[in-house]
């Protein structure tokens, strides 16, 4: 299993609708590094949702249910969506500015590539989030 982290504006797309509609597929993506990991995400992977210029957190964990396939929102075949559906919110929500004063996860993409709205997350990184967020392991 591989781990990602994506991102979204919650008054774009909230975590809360989300939750909502249970589902959806991440479309705008228009970064190729974005986009490659995209390809990359696996039926069955993890992801961290990652509020955005509001909140700027970590506030929950999203499963990938379907890989890779054409943006619909778009006729240009570079771009690819995947779907997600919401997991569970964090009991407790990692703020950017732990995140950047914790030494584990100095060389997190979060934190290297801010920009990059679907990041790489490495397992070592994924158990030091959860530690954060209060989240049991194993």
């Amino acid at each position: 299993m591989s781990y990602w982290l994506v991102k979204s504006e919650p008054f774009k797309y909230s975590w809360d609708q989300f939750v909502l509609d249970k589902q959806t597929f991440w479309d705008g993506v228009r970064n190729y590094g974005a986009r490659n990991n995209l390809k990359a995400m696996k039926k069955g992977d993890l992801v961290l949702f990652y509020h955005s210029n509001e909140g700027v957190e970590i506030i929950g964990i999203a499963k990938v249910v379907k890989e890779s396939y054409q943006d619909p929102t778009t006729e240009e075949t570079a771009w690819v969506v995947v779907d997600l559906k919401p997991v569970k919110k964090l009991k407790k929500t990692v703020p950017l500015s732990i995140i950047k004063k914790d030494n584990r996860l100095a060389d997190m993409d979060l934190v290297r590539l801010g920009r990059l709205s679907v990041q790489t997350v490495k397992e070592s990184e994924w158990f030091v989030i959860m530690d954060l967020a209060g989240e049991k392991i194993g």
